[in-house]
């Protein structure tokens, strides 16, 4: 791949990566388990404040709107100045970045758990703390993606990568279901309190961290038009800026769980917040089970993105008719499963297809295109579920996501000189992309 920052590669719709030897074969870097352990307590707590501050917020207001709002304002500094993040992170130490945002998450989550235990919370108290969540975000995210290759360098790079999707899916079986005891029995205040504390975790390992066990990644030096030069290295790649096209729609419009599944909870089967929690533990082991399946896989193709996002819109139109509080639980686990597969396999094609020297402007791009559509699709998601019912929201949002999905894999396999062709193997019906030179010297020699 050429490595100009104007330079356009050969687009490649589907990327091949060697495959890694086990499962969990980077944990064998110390660095990376010291990081992973930290996450898994961290990653608890902020699923456990996820619940209590959708649950708050619906509690003092009464309105899905308010908590799409609530998700807005937590996504907006992203969508506002993810790209500037990304500038600083390829400028920073990733290390001493990722120790001032993790203390500045963990000091908003005591604060609003002060406000809360004493009785003093306002609604608007909510949305400043997340406004503040997101702010540190715009750092910390491009930070921590690109860490992960300074821990455990390139060989290990998309097995760490699933790895942390599968960290933070574990933590989600965990957190929501604390978060509704905990909801229910001593208020959402202790809940805020948990997330706090818990960056404690992270903070300590990465002190204890080895620094000469890095990675070295030559940080980009302060000028003019380095922002200008990330947006132009990923406009010269195809793979690149479609996957990313592609990720957009789906967050923006299909991943608003927040709105959809406290109105399911609420509005459409008349449960509290036990069911709430139940809904995010269900579809976090559809997750889990998506990120190990990626963790195996030892590629990243982009036809399993395409094809994964057609099966997440897909199966949120399918949940949005289900007709029993059961039924719905149970198909959280394949949404869960297949909006993993877009989210790991998007991730670690973008990360694997980039430059270092480039990797924290173009992973700012990819966060700030995942993260900031929130901001427009929460609203949108929580207008919709006023208006016309949360069941019209939810499919929605999952026919927007399979349209975008089946388009762009239309585009990229045009990108890439492929065309479909169907046809059986072995008795079974057989649906793939093949070269159009293939067909070509097929067609001559018959």
């Amino acid at each position: 791949m050429s490595t100009g920052p104007g330079t356009p590669s050969v687009p490649a719709p589907t990327a091949h990566y060697p495959r890694k030897s086990s499962m969990f074969s980077s944990l064998r870097v110390r660095n990376y388990r010291l990081f992973f352990a930290g996450q898994v307590v961290s990653n608890i707590g902020t699923w456990m404040q996820r619940i209590a501050q959708d649950w708050l917020v619906l509690s003092l207001t009464g309105s899905a709107t308010a908590v799409g709002v609530t998700t807005a304002l937590q996504f907006l500094p992203m969508l506002l100045f993810g790209l500037y993040g990304g500038v600083l992170v390829d400028r920073l130490s990733k290390r001493r970045a990722l120790l001032f945002t993790q203390s500045a998450m963990g000091a908003t989550g005591i604060a609003l758990a002060v406000l809360t235990l004493t009785g003093h919370v306002q609604v608007w108290h909510v949305y400043l703390a997340a406004f503040a969540v997101g702010l540190a975000t715009v750092v910390d995210n491009p930070a921590r993606q690109s860490f992960v290759s300074e821990m455990v360098g390139p060989d290990q790079l998309q097995n760490a990568v699933s790895l942390n999707s599968a960290n933070f899916q574990s933590a989600r079986l965990i957190g929501p279901a604390v978060a509704g005891v905990m909801i229910t029995g001593v208020g959402t205040g202790w809940a805020f309190l948990a997330n706090g504390l818990s960056f404690v975790a992270p903070l300590v390992g990465l002190l204890m961290m080895r620094a000469r066990e890095l990675h070295v990644v030559e940080r980009a030096p302060r000028g003019k038009g380095q922002l200008r030069e990330g947006l132009q290295y990923v406009a010269g790649r195809p793979e690149l800026i479609w996957t990313i096209v592609l990720v957009g729609f789906v967050s923006t419009f299909g991943f608003n769980f927040p709105v959809y599944l406290s109105a399911f909870a609420d509005d459409v089967f008349h449960a509290g917040a036990g069911s709430y929690s139940l809904f995010n533990t269900v579809m976090a082991v559809g997750s889990l089970a998506g990120a190990l399946l990626a963790a195996r896989r030892g590629t990243a193709r982009l036809r399993v993105l395409v094809v994964g996002a057609v099966a997440f819109g897909t199966l949120e139109i399918v949940a949005a008719l289900a007709p029993s509080l059961w039924l719905f639980a149970l198909l959280m686990a394949p949404i869960g499963m297949f909006g993993m597969t877009v989210n790991v396999t998007a991730n670690t094609s973008v990360q694997m297809g980039t430059d270092p020297a480039m990797r924290g402007r173009v992973m700012a791009l990819y966060m700030m295109v995942f993260m900031g559509g929130s901001p427009i699709g929460a609203p949108i998601a929580g207008w919709i579920t006023d208006a016309y019912g949360v069941r019209a929201g939810l499919a929605a949002g999952g026919a927007i996501a399979a349209l975008a999905a089946v388009t762009i894999g239309l585009v990229l396999a045009r990108v890439g000189n492929l065309r479909l062709s169907v046809g059986w193997n072995g008795g079974h019906p057989q649906v793939r992309f093949v070269p159009r030179e293939a067909r070509e010297e097929l067609a001559a020699a018959a």
